[in-house]
């Protein structure tokens, strides 16, 4: 997995859908967007990018590769932070069977089994 951040000049909605159209051909993509302000595609997925600069070059673009690296990690989400860490109840001596429940901020609980 690796973001690919490529610059490529991006005029108007017609070549922005061109070169949306001629990225997502490819195989192996998972998430893909193009800034038509800054003129950057950035692609997360194992794709090559020498096949995403041929296939941009096919439909007369002229793409020059940024970056390739490593995706961010996801943020953590505030909303699924626990109030309190609290012990694990006892268990069934013979099957290990263990039950606990965690409260959410917005009043929800997870009960794991």
């Amino acid at each position: 997995m690796k973001k690919i951040v490529i610059k490529v000049n991006i005029n108007c909605q017609i070549c922005k859908t061109e070169v949306l159209k001629a990225v997502t051909k490819l195989t192996g993509i998972d998430k893909v967007s193009v800034d038509g302000e800054k003129g950057m595609l950035t692609i997360v997925g194992d794709v090559d990018p020498v096949l995403v600069v041929r296939n941009l070059k096919k439909i007369g673009k002229v793409p020059e590769i940024i970056s390739v690296g490593p995706p961010k990690p996801p943020e953590y989400c505030e909303e699924f932070k626990f109030r309190e860490c609290r012990p694990c109840p006892p268990s069934c001596r013979e099957c290990q069977l263990i039950f606990t429940s965690y409260p959410y901020n917005d009043g929800r609980t997870c009960s794991i089994l």
